[in-house]
């Protein structure tokens, strides 16, 4: 397996040793990283062994019908595991993700992909806006680091349509986020127990609808510089599933525009 290198921006610490919150010790809050896996045998134990597990309670992985030894390798590694009987879809694996990790007690949550394109080391910075109560969602977002993407790997049409969905979501939602797009997040309790995420898509818009959902009850967004690593045993959608998640991005925008003129959307509505 071919491991990603990152690429951070010069404020970005990798060593354990330097990093700013090494000295500080684990949040009272119970901190739980939950992974949406399908296919990931090939790169997760790699990114379970890169987590700095002294900021960690738990990690839950939620398999959603993968053909590979994703199970066996997760339970090897002693990750809490549950999987889907089917392929249910990424949105469909998040609920389970969330709920599960409800139930578990969870305060932080981590959305961390097991395919090694998001770097684990920088989840003490990723939790601590949560844990000092100055935000309630955080986002690594790939463009607040100096040609991250493109420098990353990541295609050109895929930074073009990120680039446009992106300023669109920006003027509907009055934000002004550097992207919309990441798959690496973190939230605190109150989020999922406020946010309706059971009403989503099962496929890949829920990330979009999770964040208008987060806007529209009025918690704290906050971004920080993530570095990335597109691979070859990264995962990724393929052309013509980025084109369905851009034609349905651009339609939640319209749903939630009528949402705010008086149409009611259950999306937005506890």
């Amino acid at each position: 397996m071919n491991t990603p290198d990152y690429y951070f921006s010069s404020t970005t610490t990798l060593d354990k040793t330097d990093h700013p919150l090494e000295s500080q010790p684990k949040s009272i809050a119970k901190t739980v990283i939950v992974m949406p896996a399908y296919n990931a045998a090939k790169t997760l134990e790699y990114t379970f062994k890169s987590i700095p597990m002294d900021y960690i309670d738990e990690v839950i992985l939620v398999d959603d019908g993968s053909m590979d030894e994703t199970v066996a390798v997760a339970k090897n590694l002693g990750i809490v595991t549950i999987r889907h009987p089917h392929n249910a879809g990424y949105g469909a694996n998040q609920k389970s993700c969330y709920t599960f990790a409800l139930s578990r007690e969870a305060e932080i949550i981590i959305m961390l992909h097991p395919d090694g394109q998001y770097n684990p080391k920088i989840i003490p910075e990723m939790i601590r806006p949560i844990q000092e109560h100055k935000s309630d969602v955080v986002l690594g977002s790939r463009f607040l680091v100096p040609g991250g993407p493109i420098k990353g790997g990541m295609p050109f049409y895929k930074y073009i349509s990120n680039r446009f969905l992106t300023t669109i979501e920006n003027f509907v939602l009055n934000q002004n986020l550097s992207e919309y797009h990441t798959g690496y997040r973190a939230y605190h309790r109150r989020v999922l127990e406020t946010i309706p995420y059971i009403r989503n898509s099962n496929d890949f818009v829920f990330d979009q609808q999770f964040l208008f959902q987060s806007v529209s009850f009025g918690f704290r967004i906050q971004e920080i510089p993530v570095g990335t690593k597109y691979f070859s045993d990264a995962s990724s959608i393929n052309f013509s599933r980025s084109v369905h998640y851009g034609i349905s991005t651009l339609i939640l925008s319209m749903l939630y525009l009528r949402h705010r003129l008086g149409w009611k959307s259950k999306l937005f509505v506890r």
